[in-house]
């Protein structure tokens, strides 16, 4: 039988653990925390080094950079490169 699986809170979970519940069948895998933390973490060191900078597109550029570095490092992880 095919049912998708989800993994709802991955946050936290250690790399090996994810690897094996991939290989297990689980084929969504929710990183939503993961991206937040990035997201407002690049926001706050860029304001602590920048505190007179009001511009949003030069605040919200390290965030989306690195919102986009976890998803990479999530991707290689998931198994998911190069299957779109």
């Amino acid at each position: 039988m095919n049912i998708p699986l989800v993994l709802h809170g991955s946050s936290g979970v250690p790399k090996e653990a994810i690897e094996k519940a991939v290989s297990l069948g689980i084929n969504k895998i929710n990183i939503d925390t993961d991206l937040r933390v990035a997201f407002s973490s690049a926001i706050k060191d860029f304001l602590k080094e920048n505190p007179d900078n009001i511009d949003p597109r030069k605040i919200l550029g390290p965030a989306k950079e690195a919102m986009k570095e976890v998803i990479k490092e999530k991707m290689e992880l998931f198994g998911s490169v190069g299957r779109a």
